[in-house]
């Protein structure tokens, strides 16, 4: 089998190369997602240099900032061993066809379609960041930023008992999302307030700052954006320590300490992939996109502001 695979090459610009297949389970690509947030980073050369070695993908090749070979959102059917003729999901970037240990590839659900199946990696994110925010049955629950990882997460919130979750977002369309997921929406100027736990995920100072401004007293803020290089102010001096608000971040790296003792990061995983049997997260897919014309659309798709999760199809 050969392969060709999508290679960031420098600032603003993407090009499809030959790629090695590796050693392993053969696969060959049905879908990949591409994760926005974290994808624009590495497209414009944002990865700060003292992050170059942890914000490595699992299969990453190259180095950063340029050239390399990005991604972590695969799905592909196994074409021999144990899992063949399964679609399985695997931390790979966007390539054509790869081989990999069977340890690294996890079966996709009975249930799932396997182009939802992009999702998990995002969800395992919004699954982490609901642990890290400690939210209960009952809570009321501000989500500011209502892309994919927020999104995903106020899915999660609102079906904890009770639980009142509010997506916060600048793009009035995301409301129709926002309802399909069982939470309340509302644009900055009319966030909710007095809330006991706020999850930030615009990537945004506009958006830490509207996301201190919902919580309570003594609540928890939870930081789950990733800004990358350069500064981002926080407004410390207004109501932060009268309240005694937490800010604390959350990041998919690592297990939260108390469920890191039980879960391991393939059961995570697992767990994250037997979440996306609900329709309505095909809401989540803004488009998709031929491998082939990727490298011409990759640009303009991590830059709109309308982007969730793109799809690839191959």
């Amino acid at each position: 089998m050969t392969a060709r695979a999508l290679w960031c090459v420098a600032s603003g610009q993407a090009e499809i190369r030959d790629a090695a297949m590796g050693e392993g389970v053969a696969v060959r690509a049905l879908w990949s997602g591409i994760s926005r947030g974290t994808e624009r980073l590495v497209f414009g050369g944002g990865v700060p240099e003292a992050e170059w070695a942890r914000m490595r993908a699992p299969f990453q090749e190259g180095t950063f900032p340029f050239p390399v070979k990005y991604g972590y959102s695969m799905v592909g059917e196994a074409t021999e061993g144990a899992l063949a003729g399964r679609a399985v999901f695997a931390l790979f970037p966007h390539q054509t066809a790869f081989r990999l240990p069977e340890a690294a590839l996890i079966a996709v659900p009975d249930g799932v379609p396997a182009a939802r199946a992009v999702l998990a990696a995002n969800m395992e994110t919004a699954l982490n960041i609901l642990w890290d925010s400690g939210a209960g049955a009952g809570d009321r629950i501000a989500v500011v930023g209502a892309g994919v990882v927020g999104a995903l997460v106020g899915y999660l919130c609102a079906r904890l008992p009770g639980a009142e979750v509010v997506l916060v977002d600048p793009v009035v369309e995301r409301g129709a999302l926002a309802a399909a997921l069982g939470c309340g929406f509302a644009l900055p100027g009319d966030a909710p307030v007095e809330c006991d736990v706020v999850i930030h995920a615009s990537a945004s100072a506009a958006g830490l700052a509207s996301a201190l401004g919902c919580a309570g007293m003594e609540a928890v803020v939870v930081e789950a954006s990733w800004h990358g290089a350069g500064e981002t102010p926080v407004p410390l001096g207004g109501a932060f320590h009268s309240r005694r608000l937490r800010l604390i971040s959350s990041q998919v790296g690592q297990v939260p300490p108390l469920r890191a003792p039980r879960w391991t990061y393939r059961r995570r995983l697992e767990k994250a992939l037997d979440l996306l049997r609900d329709p309505v997260l095909e809401g989540m897919i803004s488009g998709e996109s031929r491998f082939d014309d990727l490298p011409a659309q990759y640009g303009a798709v991590l830059s709109a502001p309308g982007t969730l999760c793109h799809r690839i199809r191959y």
